[in-house]
């Protein structure tokens, strides 16, 4: 089996961290789609929305344990984006990393609808719908609430995602805190709970552009059809600009505010270990 398996080893380093994303990804949809699936199908019997909240905040954790120590566990096109722009990751991966993403989301919806296929079809009677009071699509992507205008679910993405880049960058930044490597991908995945507890009831907290179009493709493939990119004013675009718009307003509000004003690791060093001057030669004292 060792042996098979050394066969199988990619060296090329891009596409491994591609395949990391993917699978990444594909933790944190499996865990928290799953968790909104168990919720609707049973009419809240068997979880409510702090379950919700929990499967996402743990498959995020889950997610970067499985992919950080390869790619970095960006797991959201909108962090890859921002880190593009403070030049901490490459432009030229940009776009094989949202693709992967794309795809690990869209492979966790299909594997999701798949292990929950029988309670989705009784629960809906067979009638896949998008709306309405059997509507599953919702268990794949997120929509707005009826009261929310496509203004309001702008703003709401765009604060989401921007409290998201500033609890991941300040996780990140080892000049402002000293967390172990360890703890870092639960208190990421605690940001996603906090956020999801005090700022979901809007749109559901998508706050990652591949986490909702992914499974919404999958579900435009599955069955639920070209209502997925019609629904809530065709909400479909917001999910994904706003999140973008979010993270790199979140990056640009942490770097004026916090990490800019660092003083360099230089200063810090002569600071710790100031100069003893005691053995220089001092002229004499008239």
């Amino acid at each position: 089996m060792e042996r098979l398996l050394k066969k199988c080893q990619i060296r090329n380093q891009l596409i491994r961290e591609c395949m990391a994303e993917c699978l990444g990804v594909y933790v944190l949809i499996l865990f928290g789609c799953g968790s909104v699936a168990q919720v609707v199908t049973t009419e809240d019997k068997k979880g409510q929305y702090l379950s919700i909240n929990l499967g996402f905040a743990l498959g995020v954790t889950f997610g970067v344990f499985v992919s950080r120590g390869v790619s970095g566990a960006h797991l959201n096109p909108a962090v890859s984006l921002s880190l593009c722009v403070l030049g901490r990751h490459s432009w030229v991966k940009l776009p094989f990393y949202i693709f992967f993403q794309v795809l690990g989301a869209f492979l966790a919806a299909a594997t999701v609808a798949l292990q929950y296929y029988d309670a989705i079809q009784a629960y809906s009677g067979g009638d896949l719908t998008v709306t309405g009071p059997t509507a599953t699509a919702g268990i794949f992507s997120t929509y707005p609430a009826d009261y929310l205008s496509v203004w309001g679910g702008i703003v709401d993405q765009v604060i989401g995602t921007a409290a998201l880049l500033l609890c991941v960058l300040a996780l990140g930044d080892h000049r402002n805190s000293s967390i172990p490597h360890y703890l870092q991908p639960v208190l990421v995945g605690a940001a996603v709970l906090v956020i999801g507890i005090s700022m979901g009831s809007n749109s559901g907290y998508a706050l990652n552009p591949a986490r909702d179009f992914g499974p919404r493709l999958f579900t435009y493939i599955a069955g639920w059809g070209a209502d997925v990119f019609k629904a809530g004013s065709s909400w479909w675009w917001v999910p994904i600009v706003a999140p973008c718009v979010g993270a790199l307003l979140g990056t640009l509000i942490y770097e004026l505010m916090v990490e800019v004003h660092h003083p360099s690791e230089q200063s810090q060093s002569q600071a710790s270990c100031p100069e003893d001057r005691s053995d220089k030669y001092r002229p004499p004292q008239p």
